[in-house]
């Protein structure tokens, strides 16, 4: 039954994932990553208070359960709540067995550049690039950063990589990279990204 929610959740089929969720349940009632799930098709959905109790939940039966850490972790960034994601965040990492050590370092980082932490999202950005350097998400999140820290050269080289390969690179990418073209002077760039941007994404919004 989890595994079908999963399954449906991951379809954007909400509603048909909830029941398989609550089938899963009435079968046992103490299974934490039901919660976990349920937490997730709930902040989907935005049943906000309801997240957050599945969250709290999934964390009561299995305090240890780092994958819950790190989403109730990233519901709470969502919501503002940035000092009580950063704790969720910290305790996964702690945590000898947990996994996805990258992951939350990609969330953490993300949440601190909504907090215009700066310098902090480079850190968490940073250690999850030593983590996983082909990941394009941190390398064009780490980018930003570092555009908006005014290190325009150091930014370059990353949001570069990623539009070296057009399995990677969009709209947001690109937009991106033109910023930092600009900022540095480069207006041969500028019009080059500018010309494969139009002839690429000529509806995004970054056209």
């Amino acid at each position: 039954r989890l595994e079908l929610a999963l399954s449906y959740f991951e379809r954007n089929q909400n509603e048909t994932a909830l029941d398989e969720v609550k089938q899963a349940l009435a079968a046992d009632p103490k299974l934490g990553p039901a919660f976990n799930l349920r937490g997730l098709i709930y902040a989907t959905m935005g049943e906000l208070q309801l997240a957050e109790d599945s969250f709290q939940r999934a964390l009561q039966l299995n305090p240890r359960d780092g994958d819950s850490m790190h989403n109730y972790g990233w519901f709470l960034c969502q919501q503002g709540r940035y000092a009580d994601a950063h704790k969720q965040f910290d305790a996964a990492m702690a945590m000898t067995t947990y996994r996805d050590v990258p992951r939350t370092l990609l969330a953490q980082g993300v949440c601190f550049g909504r907090e215009k932490r700066w310098e902090q999202a480079e850190a968490a950005l940073t250690r999850a690039y030593s983590f996983d350097a082909d990941n394009p998400v941190v390398g064009y999140n780490l980018s930003d950063v570092l555009y908006r820290r005014g290190e325009f050269e150091r930014a370059r080289f990353f949001v570069r990589r990623i539009n070296q390969s057009k399995d990677y690179s969009n709209a947001q990418t690109l937009w991106l990279a033109m910023r930092i073209e600009n900022r540095i002077g480069n207006r041969p760039g500028v019009n080059a990204l500018g010309q494969e941007l139009r002839a690429r994404y000529p509806q995004a919004r970054e056209t």
